[in-house]
């Protein structure tokens, strides 16, 4: 499969995703396949060869695996008919991970914050207690009362001043 990228292979590959979607939900009645979604479809250059991503809910994926790539050959038929196209693409099924692990990493990121979440918990009350410790100290010194409630000025600093 190229990676370079072709306008009618794309096209045909939606074309493909849409029709293969409703072909699986229709002719593949096998109850232990789960819940298929057909995530992407990518098409060789020359669209002889179409390779389907996809995703499992409620199944196993090694055996939905298996279920589509036998399945696959009795699609082709039924698909080229309904696009409409003379030579249908040989069809090869792989399992989309991304979504896997997408949610593996949501997982560990929500972890890691409630993580941290419990590690701010803890350490709030001791700082909060250390931040109204200095908040008095600071009180203290920068207070202009004195001992006992009355106002120090600089200007009487307990000599007495000449009177005019």
């Amino acid at each position: 499969m190229s990676t370079k990228s072709y306008p009618r292979a794309k096209r045909v590959g939606q074309q493909i995703q849409r029709a293969l979607s409703e072909l699986i939900r229709r002719e593949l009645r096998d109850p232990r396949l789960g819940m298929i979604t057909l995530t992407d479809v990518r098409m060789s250059s020359d669209l002889s060869y179409a390779k389907i991503y996809y995703s499992v809910l409620g199944a196993d994926p090694h055996l939905a695996q298996q279920i589509l790539t036998q399945a696959a050959d009795m699609l082709r038929g039924p698909l080229g008919r309904a696009l409409g196209i003379r030579h249908s693409p040989e069809l090869r099924f792989v399992q989309d991970e991304l979504i896997e692990s997408g949610a593996r990493l949501s997982a560990l990121i929500n972890k890691a914050v409630k993580d941290d979440e419990a590690r701010h918990v803890e350490d709030e009350p001791a700082a909060e207690g250390e931040a109204s410790a200095e908040s008095d100290e600071d009180a203290h010194y920068s207070s202009d009362d004195d001992d006992d409630g009355h106002y120090d000025s600089d200007e009487d600093d307990g000599q007495s001043s000449p009177k005019r």
